[in-house]
């Protein structure tokens, strides 16, 4: 006897109700596109993101050595060179990862495309963790890229003495400027105001930490209120990762960065549920 073939049968699941939760965890695909959008923003123009901040962290370097000339003196029991390698490449580091995060949310809102990123089913952590992690990319490629002409420029050593301090300092550095970037883009209007956060804010905190001196050489008040500014505890961690030399107390400077960082992070996630100043 012939026999007709089963027809197949699919199974079609019903959709959810409204209202019933669909991702109940991470959104782990949002957060990946989200991120990768990030990323491709800055590499489009690589030039300019990090090639640039690159060659202009490396200016710093010969100005300072040529102007010096023969008179540059050992600081912590290194040449001044050695000494000042290490804090412009995470001064580089620093400037960019505010700069990632700062603008992304600025251009987002001034262009009206920040309804694309708010409208998907990503939570507010999600939205700070794929911001965060792509101002911490652009950080560590521009930080990479300075580390790597150092290591080919004559007169500087920057040999690694111990890396765990390099990955800590330099990822907790980046992780509180791409924090402190996302709360400015919430608060700016305009190109203005984060201009104005960069040249009044962030650049002197960077440059007043001990990027170019040790606080031992400047006044007992000064290095006291150095303690208090976490770029400090940047910068000198992640020099000592090079030198294995620190102005003050690394495991001190490790749990400050941490504290600071949960803190922004907090901020950020309530800034960004709460929609200020993203919802009319």
């Amino acid at each position: 006897m012939d026999t007709q073939p089963a027809a197949s049968t699919k199974i079609h699941q019903p959709h959810p109700e409204p209202g019933v939760v669909v991702i109940s965890s991470v959104n782990w695909q949002g957060l990946q596109s989200l991120y990768l959008k990030e990323v491709r923003r800055f590499f489009k123009v690589q030039l300019q993101t990090v090639w640039a901040p690159a060659i202009t962290t490396l200016l710093f370097l010969v100005i300072f050595l040529l102007a010096l000339g023969r008179q540059r003196a050992a600081v912590l029991g290194v040449p001044y060179a050695d000494f000042l390698g290490p804090g412009l490449i995470v001064m580089g580091m620093l400037q960019n990862s505010f700069a990632n995060s700062s603008s992304s949310i600025l251009v987002a809102k001034l262009q009206g495309t920040i309804v694309d990123v708010l409208m998907p089913p990503l939570s507010p952590g999600e939205l700070v963790v794929a911001y965060v992690a792509g101002a911490v990319t652009r950080a560590w490629l521009v930080g990479l890229a300075v580390w790597l002409a150092m290591v080919l420029a004559p007169g500087v050593e920057v040999s690694i003495s111990s890396a765990w301090p390099i990955l800590y300092f330099g990822t907790m550095g980046a992780v509180l400027l791409g924090l402190l970037g996302i709360l400015t883009g919430l608060w700016a209007d305009k190109f203005d105001h984060a201009a104005a956060v960069t040249n009044f804010v962030i650049q002197p905190l960077t440059l007043l930490s001990g990027t170019f001196y040790a606080i031992d050489a400047v006044s007992p008040w000064m290095a006291s209120v150095s303690q208090f500014n976490p770029f400090f505890h940047v910068i000198d961690g992640f020099r000592y990762g090079f030198i294995g030399t620190a102005n003050g107390d690394v495991t001190t400077g490790a749990l400050l960065l941490l504290g600071c960082n949960i803190i922004l992070w907090s901020i950020c996630y309530f800034a960004i549920k709460s929609g200020w100043r993203l919802r009319a």
